[in-house]
């Protein structure tokens, strides 16, 4: 063979870490593109199980006080449902005013869409361009937007059948969990501690933002009844649901309440409640609730932006929703689970000590070997010996 070359081949084996990096990439897209494809029954599936996940401590509560499995599961259940139902008679209650309250102020969008034109032309801008931009609040964009959003409301209902469905399922597959844990608690233990940790971080998460949103809720419905704004109940529910979406959720909850303080009050209505929504929100938002949920949670505030935009494409609205608890769930399957990757952990700004990987235990064979060490004389206690 020529000298300079060799026979060894260029790798020992399997891909480059090139190759490995694009292999990745390309799987991961392909997961994405399947979870858009599949956003519907994802979405209803997702829903179900945070709710079954928010009400299944009430099982280790009653099975505690030696309550049959049955009974438990039941319970589960009707926790399950109540909390259902109260989101779904807070959903209706605004819809029913959203839709019933546009209609009535169709004038005053009219005059306020004239008067921002008239604003725009001063600015420099065409005429005609000014009116295609403003016309997307119009009166008639608006009758268009709540026609929608009552059909998207018809078409939840459908949906909402499977959510029930999948809340008997779940919570009756989750009686079975105990006994599971158990007989694999010794060769999957750190995969155990893996989910109980995620379980518990979106417990939590939940829990606090629940508490937080309606005190914040309250405290805005407080402001907006001073002010005398038309249907306050609806603005409470609609800052109540966007607690939920982090960062944007609270832009989300202003932006309606403060277009008609303008319409119905003026300019110092409509100051008012911007300084009063940043306020509420900024002081429980940015000091007080995440001395509650940062340790649960643990995502910097990028990453936390980030995972509302990408799970809102990739799922929908309900995806904005859902934003935490599945980037949650992908930093446990990818990153926890796996004590060499647990270091990307830092990269969200998360502290955590990573999972204990048990003692692997001590067969047999191990013994036997380790008992003949023991037994085999040393050679240098020979040599000093002779």
């Amino acid at each position: 063979m020529p000298s300079g070359f060799s026979s060894a081949p260029s790798t020992r084996g399997g891909f480059s870490p090139a190759s490995r990096v694009l292999l990745t990439l390309a799987a991961a897209t392909i997961t994405i593109a399947g979870l858009h494809l599949a956003r519907g029954p994802i979405g209803t599936l997702a829903i179900a199980a945070l709710v079954v996940m928010v009400a299944h401590p009430v099982r280790h509560l009653l099975e505690r006080r030696k309550v049959p499995s049955a009974v438990a599961t039941a319970a589960v259940i009707a926790v399950a449902y109540l909390i259902l139902l109260i989101m779904g008679l807070l959903l209706v209650i605004a819809v029913s005013q959203f839709v019933g309250l546009l209609p009535q102020y169709a004038d005053q969008f009219a005059a306020l869409e004239s008067q921002l034109v008239g604003v725009v032309t001063q600015l420099g801008v065409n005429s005609s361009d000014a009116q295609s931009m403003i016309s997307s609040v119009s009166p008639a964009k608006l009758l268009e937007l709540a026609g929608a959003v009552s059909n998207a409301v018809l078409g939840a209902a459908s949906a909402f059948f499977f959510v029930l469905a999948y809340i008997v399922f779940m919570a009756a597959d989750a009686g079975g969990f105990g006994g599971l844990i158990q007989r694999f608690a010794d060769s999957k233990a750190s995969l155990i501690e893996v989910f109980n940790r995620y379980s518990q971080a979106v417990r939590k998460y939940l829990t606090v933002n629940t508490i937080f949103g309606a005190i914040v809720a309250a405290l805005d419905g407080i402001v907006l009844v001073i002010i005398g704004l038309p249907a306050p109940m609806l603005w409470v529910i609609l800052a109540f649901v966007t607690n939920y979406i982090p960062n944007i959720g609270f832009v989300i909850a202003l932006i309606p309440p403060a277009i008609l303080a303008l319409l119905t009050g003026g300019w110092s209505a409509c100051l008012t409640v911007i300084i009063a929504y940043c306020v509420i929100n900024l002081t429980m938002q940015t000091f007080i609730q995440p001395k509650f949920v940062s340790d649960a949670v643990r995502l910097s505030l990028t990453l936390t932006f980030f995972s509302v935009v990408f799970w809102a494409l990739v799922l929908g609205p309900i995806g904005a929703v859902l934003a935490i608890p599945a980037t949650l769930l992908v930093r446990a399957l990818l990153l926890d689970s796996d004590p060499d990757a647990f270091w990307a952990r830092s990269l969200s700004v998360d502290q955590a000590a990573p999972p204990e990987t048990p003692a692997a235990p001590v067969t047999s064979a191990r013994r036997a070997v380790g008992d003949a060490a023991e037994r085999q004389p040393s050679p240098l206690l020979d040599e000093k010996g002779s």
